[in-house]
C-alpha cells in the first residue's frame, strides 16, 4: 500500500445541502448519495499540507501544497466516503504523482491564502484566472443556523465516517481510492462571511433552487496519512 504523511496545517470544510435527485444523476454507479435529513451533502475541502513525504521517510525532506476537493458524500456498499469530481493544487509534484504513483489527478491551480490568528480567506482560481472556489471565515463556537447539523460532533461524526474518497481514474469505468488517516479527530466549527464554488453554482449541473449553503468546519495541526487503496469499477452517471 502507498502511503504519504505529513501534516494537516488546516483542513476546510465548506459544505452545501443538496437535493438528492441533483446528485444521483452525476455519481457514478455504484455510487449513491449519503443522505442527512432528506438532503444530500456536497461541498469543497481546502487542506494545507506540510512535511509530506513516503511514510518512515525522514520530515525534513517533506514539501509543502495547498490543495481542493470538490466532494459529494456517498454511499458505496456499506462503505462511507466521498465522490470527487475535480481536484485543485499549486504544487508541480502533486499534479504530475497524480493518477501516476499516487491516486487522484490534479488540476495545476493558484490558491491565495490568508490567515490571521482565527480567521481564514482562501481563494483559488485555475491557470485562464477563473474563480474555482473562495472562503472567508473565522474559527467560532456554534454550527451554522440552518445547518442539517445540530452539533459540531454530529458534524464531526459524518465527515469522520466518510474517509474514503473516489475519483475518476485514468482508465475509463474505474474509480481511483484514497483514505484520510489522522492520529486524532478534532474538528471546529467555522462562520463562513462568504463563500462560492464555481461547480455548485453552476446551473446545468444545480438548477437554481436545488443548492443552499450548509456550513463550514475545520481541522488545524493534525498528523495524517493518505492511504492508496485499489480503485474499482464504475458506470459513468
Amino acid at each position: 500500500m502507498n502511503v504519504m504523511a505529513g501534516i494537516i496545517d488546516h483542513r476546510i470544510l465548506l459544505n452545501y445541502r443538496i437535493d438528492p435527485d441533483c446528485l444521483r444523476a452525476l455519481l457514478p454507479a455504484p455510487l449513491r448519495p449519503k443522505l442527512v435529513n432528506g438532503r444530500g451533502i456536497g461541498g469543497i475541502c481546502q487542506v494545507s499540507l506540510s512535511k509530506m513525504r513516503p511514510r518512515g521517510a525522514p520530515a525534513l525532506i517533506g514539501t509543502r501544497s495547498n490543495n481542493a476537493a470538490h466532494r459529494i458524500a456517498v454511499l458505496y456498499g456499506e462503505d462511507e466516503g466521498v465522490f470527487i469530481p475535480r481536484r485543485d493544487t499549486d504544487s508541480r509534484l502533486n499534479q504530475f504523482a497524480g493518477g501516476r504513483v499516487f491516486p487522484g489527478q490534479y488540476q495545476r491551480s493558484r490558491f491565495q491564502v490568508n490567515i490571521q490568528d482565527d480567521q481564514y480567506a482562501v481563494a483559488v482560481t485555475d491557470r485562464k484566472g477563473r474563480k474555482v472556489m473562495s472562503i472567508d471565515a473565522t474559527v467560532s463556537q456554534s454550527v451554522s443556523d440552518g445547518s442539517v447539523f445540530s452539533s459540531t460532533s454530529e458534524g464531526s461524526a459524518f465527515f469522520q465516517a466518510g474517509n474514503m474518497g473516489w475519483s475518476p481514474g485514468k482508465e475509463a469505468f474505474t474509480l481511483d481510492a484514497i483514505e484520510l488517516w489522522t492520529h486524532e479527530w478534532r474538528m471546529e466549527p467555522l462562520a463562513v462571511h462568504s463563500e462560492f464554488s464555481s461547480y455548485f453554482s453552476n446551473h446545468d449541473l444545480f438548477p437554481p433552487g436545488t443548492v443552499e449553503f450548509d456550513s463550514g468546519f475545520i481541522m488545524r495541526g493534525l498528523e495524517h496519512e493518505w492511504r492508496a487503496h485499489d480503485g474499482v469499477e464504475c458506470v459513468c452517471a
